[in-house]
């Protein structure tokens, strides 16, 4: 029997893995999220290089949340990786989730970034 990691990384490589074929060319844009942080990176998976990256660890991030675990915070991420990406030069990328649903704190990230300027 699979270990609650090992299912965990297939699923991540499986929603990779249909990400890529259909990406044409844009980059990712990939969430990680922890029990106290949520972290998000442009990646471009061609060059094998991140583009922009953002997450509630940051000093100016950091001391305006309540906490970096609620869907607040994760909305700030969205927003700030949106700005990066746009200053990047990046417009229209692939939204990645990883391993997670696609609610609450993955959602909210999603939908700040759609709002800062990214498409997908």
């Amino acid at each position: 029997m699979a270990s609650r990691k090992e299912t965990i990384s297939r699923r991540a490589q499986r929603v990779r893995r249909q990400i890529k074929k259909v990406a044409n060319g844009r980059p990712r844009l990939s969430v990680h999220r922890s029990s106290k942080n949520i972290y998000a990176q442009v990646i471009d998976d061609a060059a094998g290089r991140t583009l922009a990256a953002a997450s509630t660890l940051e000093g100016d991030l950091k001391g305006s949340l309540k906490t970096g675990a609620d869907a607040a915070a994760a909305a700030a991420v969205g927003k700030l990786i949106a700005e990066r990406a746009v200053e990047a030069g990046v417009k229209d990328v692939v939204f990645d989730r990883g391993a997670y649903i696609y609610h609450g704190r993955v959602k909210a990230l999603a939908d700040a970034a759609r709002e800062g300027g990214l498409n997908f």
